[in-house]
């Protein structure tokens, strides 16, 4: 993303949301975008963490460093889709889920 942005969206990196932080936020788009590594796989705190930012309404992406250091474009795609309204399938999960 140059100067924080993806497709003329601006993110802001480490977001405070209640008592969490998102790696990044789109507020225009009320969209949420975790980097996860390996020891985000099946973990319940991120559950949680996704139920409280979606019971804000908000939707979160959520994918795996190795797909942004491999497959940027892909990526990059993935989060406009979201931005967008359209399918945000990756290799990792995602939720769907206002700012606070």
């Amino acid at each position: 993303m140059k100067a924080k942005r993806l497709g003329g969206y601006k993110f802001i990196r480490q977001m405070p949301i209640g008592p969490y932080f998102a790696d990044f936020a789109c507020r225009s788009k009320e969209l949420v975008v975790e980097l996860d590594g390996s020891q985000h796989a099946d973990n319940s705190y991120d559950r949680r963490r996704d139920e409280f930012m979606r019971g804000e309404g908000l939707s979160v992406v959520r994918v795996w460093n190795a797909d942004v250091l491999k497959s940027r474009r892909s990526v990059c795609k993935t989060i406009l889709a979201a931005l967008e309204g359209g399918s945000t399938r990756m290799s990792s999960p995602q939720t769907s889920g206002s700012f606070s």
